[in-house]
């Protein structure tokens, strides 16, 4: 997963007196952000369990994962909001909450519709929760230690791959209480438990000094629109593209300019709607979102090759875990470079980093179909690298296109810009992967179906890099 800040105001500045308990607050809220990205990956691994329990239909697995990262992605400028309104210690607990809940739902879900539910709950209250640890960040450190403290809120994310990925395969492997794949979701409980009364008491609150009002009706129409595209990519091919789908994916533009349309009013007005029309006249910045927007199809691998190693290659779950650790190893190890790499590079880095994962994946796609499973390891290895290069600098090189008072609202986007694209790559490239799989697979239909899917991430992250890259001047 990604990086998310407040788009709606400047970041507070931290008291002259530090808080002797920042530190221990950091833990508190590295955590916070260390649950949405760790449900995202943990999940990968279950889905064939998932399907066996719920006897659910592929398309099912898809929105297990895009109704997770869609409602995430939707409501993270929203979430941002509700802490300055509210204060972000409040919103952070009370997301924590939201989140146990949501999970708990998932962990006791008795039909599809029950879980897929309890994933869009997930999503909506992760998006309350993570963004206040950013901000919380700023305004507990002082400007000599924040640096210190934003890379552990960095290595986060590369860390909740790692463990995300290997503690889905353990848990499934180990069973406890019988719970079976269950015990992904429920795993959240005991966590949030002691989560919540050390954040009462280690986090100070905090608030914005200009509370900006919430854009509802802007809220509303991008989710509508987002799952106008989203719902019918997921559900069209597994139902024969019934009338509904195809009268979805034509409203999806008709829904996307009344939101244009709304933001444009709520700025004439006076008000702070969720997306600032004039800041998306920035020269370069439409392009480098929609780079972003084809980046992160890295997404679907997760699911696809989690499906490729259980079901194709016939490995449990632990191992199918340990497999993706190379990966997970390289995106940790990735933004250590980076910065080196920019200094050298510019803003030239990101496309570096999707070249070096388009590279892997052509070998990763060869190597299964030609049955060379021994260049697996260091092709993830590669790939995980290249992500974690590419990540961190793509952002980078995006918030730089606009003045330092507009960052907040541009990183805001692009954290939103990044979840849309997890939630369109799984509905796309999963729908590919199980087009191509049909109705009776076998071990070599698998591999096939995972090597054409990978190729499609490629091109996606192929694209991106050309949307990415910039002449020199």
């Amino acid at each position: 997963m990604n990086t998310t800040k407040n788009p709606a105001s400047s970041m507070p500045i931290a008291s002259e007196t530090p808080d002797p308990r920042r530190w221990m607050a950091l833990v508190i809220l590295l955590g916070g952000s260390f649950l949405p990205p760790l449900d995202f990956f943990i999940v990968n691994i279950a889905m064939p369990f998932i399907r066996a329990g719920l006897h659910a239909a592929p398309a099912t697995v898809q929105l297990v994962i895009s109704a997770y990262a869609a409602s995430y992605a939707v409501f993270l400028i929203t979430g941002g909001r509700l802490g300055d309104l509210y204060g972000r210690r409040r919103v952070f607990v009370l997301g924590l909450l939201g989140f146990a809940g949501a999970s708990a739902l998932c962990g006791l879900a008795r039909s599809s519709a029950a879980l897929i539910l309890g994933r869009m709950l997930q999503g909506l209250t992760a998006a309350a929760m993570a963004p206040q640890s950013l901000a919380s960040i700023h305004a507990l450190f002082p400007a000599s230690e924040k640096a210190r403290a934003l890379g552990y809120y960095g290595v986060t994310f590369g860390f909740a791959a790692v463990v995300g990925q290997m503690l889905g395969g353990a848990l499934i492997a180990a069973n406890p209480l019988g719970l079976g794949w269950r015990s992904v979701f429920l795993v959240n409980l005991p966590v949030v438990a002691v989560a919540v009364p050390c954040a009462l008491l280690l986090i100070r609150e905090s608030r914005a000094e200009r509370r900006p009002r919430l854009d509802g009706r802007g809220v509303v129409l991008l989710a509508a629109g987002l799952s106008a595209l989203v719902v019918p990519l997921i559900e069209g091919r597994e139902r024969g593209w019934p009338i509904w789908c195809i009268a979805l994916l034509i409203g999806f533009l008709p829904l996307l300019a009344l939101f244009w349309r709304h933001e444009h009013r709520v700025v004439r007005q006076g008000g702070d709607p969720l997306v600032v029309p004039a800041l998306l006249r920035a020269p370069g910045l439409l392009r480098s979102l929609a780079a972003i927007l084809c980046f992160y199809a890295i997404a679907a691998f997760f699911l696809t090759f989690s499906i490729y190693e259980q079901s194709s290659l016939g490995r449990g779950p632990w191992h199918a875990g340990l497999a993706l650790l190379p990966l997970a190893i390289g995106f940790m190890l990735g933004p250590l470079t980076s910065s080196r790499l920019y200094l050298r590079l510019g803003a030239r880095t990101p496309v570096f980093g999707m070249a070096l994962e388009v590279s892997s994946l052509t070998v990763v796609a060869f190597a299964v179909h030609a049955g060379v499973t021994d260049f697996l390891a260091p092709a993830l290895f590669a790939l995980g690298f290249g992500q974690g290069i590419a990540l961190p600098t793509l952002v980078r090189a995006t918030i730089g296109k606009v003045e330092g008072n507009s960052a907040g609202l541009v990183a805001g986007l692009v954290s939103t810009a990044l979840q849309i694209s997890a939630a369109l790559s799984v509905a796309v490239i999963g729908g590919l992967f199980y087009m191509v799989l049909g109705n009776h697979p076998d071990p070599a239909t698998i591999a096939y179906a995972f090597t054409i899917s990978t190729g499609a991430i490629a091109l996606s992250l192929l694209a991106a890099s050309w949307l990415a890259f910039e002449p020199l001047a």
